[in-house]
């Protein structure tokens, strides 16, 4: 590797991405190109850094294994950076077991680091943590141990294990001031605050009270029933009852966790499961049935009972029922919490993190453009949203699978 070559790679390692442009801006080389195309990344340029790591790939020998991987490599996060999920897991794994195999164990940390961020991105937790288990942050260069802590912290903030977030920010801080990147600082910085800034909403007595990540933790912890209209579903003890798939189920269970001690007439219920306000026996028989497989899936937790008037929820263990609601009201949060992390999404990104179909994304964004509360960028496969970042409250609990089984 010649001079230029490494003062460029270095200034790169150090952050200078101007200076490690000028010394190789000119030469066409695999090497060079390579070197061009992670200081576009870092640039923003991330069209242009993927066409020239592309082209480093290609033009090194079959001999050159080694730089082939670290191209992959490059080519996966700056994919990461664009929101683009559809490479397939297993091109990272292959591509750490390289890098590892040629002796370069940082890279090798780094490819099972993208592969963990890209997991947290689809909300595949458990494949997260079992990814970042082969992490070691000792022994890694300074920048490297931030991202690793960063991955920690906010694969714990998705699993509401707010001190070990806390404890694995402070040890990310520590290592980007020594790595003396400035975005890698502004980043911890952004992920501390989250831990400040409002999580959710208490409603009670028909006031909503904010609560921060760690309030919502506490609740979880306390024994009561939580419903959780953030993630959508029901918390009692440890226990988890998804309803995100129910929506109807849903609709039931949090009008009945509103009302609590009271109960709720038969035609409230209605008009918030069905959507109608004229119900006729045949909406009162849909009620019956959709009430019996509401109680069959909450039995642990608490029972269904009838009423002259209606129905009431009764806990079985727990002294109270607590309803939590999202920061922000509407169908679409889950879109925007996405959205609010300054990225440019795709429709197929989107539905990919959501698990839900390409068409489902596409008329979310519509009413969201008709809102006002996005915007495009980009023509047909090329088109990119974009949403203005939130600053007063943190989306962590609207994210995809913001709990283990969740």
């Amino acid at each position: 590797m010649d001079a230029l070559i490494t003062a460029s790679a270095r200034a790169l390692a150090a952050g200078d991405t101007l200076g490690a442009l000028k010394r190789v801006a000119l030469r066409e080389d695999p090497p060079a190109l390579a070197l061009r195309g992670i200081a576009m990344a870092q640039l923003g340029e991330h069209a242009r850094a993927r066409e020239l790591l592309r082209r480093a790939q290609r033009g090194f020998g079959a001999r050159e294994e080694l730089a082939r991987a670290r191209c992959v490599l490059a080519d996966a996060e700056v994919a990461l950076a664009m929101r683009d999920l559809r490479a397939p897991p297993r091109l990272l794994v292959t591509t750490a077991a390289t890098l590892e195999q040629h002796g370069d164990r940082a890279n090798a940390m780094h490819a099972r680091l993208v592969a963990t961020r890209r997991f947290l991105l689809l909300g595949r937790l458990a494949d997260a943590a079992a990814t970042l288990e082969s992490v070691d942050p000792r022994g890694l260069p300074p920048s490297l141990a931030a991202v690793a802590e960063l991955a920690a912290a906010d694969l714990a903030l998705r699993s509401l294990r707010c001190a070990a977030a806390r404890a694995a920010l402070a040890r990310a801080e520590q290592a980007a001031y020594r790595a003396g990147i400035a975005p890698l600082i502004a980043e911890v910085a952004e992920a501390r605050s989250a831990l400040e800034r409002p999580a959710a909403r208490r409603l009670q007595a028909g006031a909503a009270q904010p609560l921060r990540l760690d309030e919502v933790e506490a609740l979880l912890a306390s024994g009561a029933l939580v419903l959780d209209a953030c993630r959508r579903g029901l918390a009692c003890g440890g226990a988890w009852q998804a309803l995100a798939r129910r929506p109807i189920l849903f609709a039931l269970a949090r009008e009945l966790a509103e009302a609590w001690p009271n109960d709720v007439e038969r035609d409230a219920l209605i008009a918030s499961a069905f959507r109608t306000r004229r119900p006729d026996e045949t909406h009162r028989a849909r009620l019956r049935v959709e009430i019996g497989r509401l109680r069959a899936l909450v039995r642990p937790m608490a029972g269904i009972e009838a009423t002259t008037r209606g129905f009431v929820l009764q806990p079985r263990s727990a002294a109270e029922v607590v309803v939590i609601a999202p920061p922000m009201d509407g169908e679409q949060a889950a879109v925007l919490a996405l959205l609010a992390d300054g990225s440019a999404w795709s429709t197929s990104a989107l539905a990919l993190a959501l698990d839900a179909s390409q068409r489902t994304v596409q008329r979310a964004m519509a009413e969201l453009e008709s809102a006002g509360q996005v915007r495009a960028i980009g023509q047909a496969r090329a088109r990119r949203w974009l949403a203005p970042r939130l600053v007063d409250f943190t989306t962590i609990l609207l994210l995809p699978a913001s709990l283990p089984g969740a």
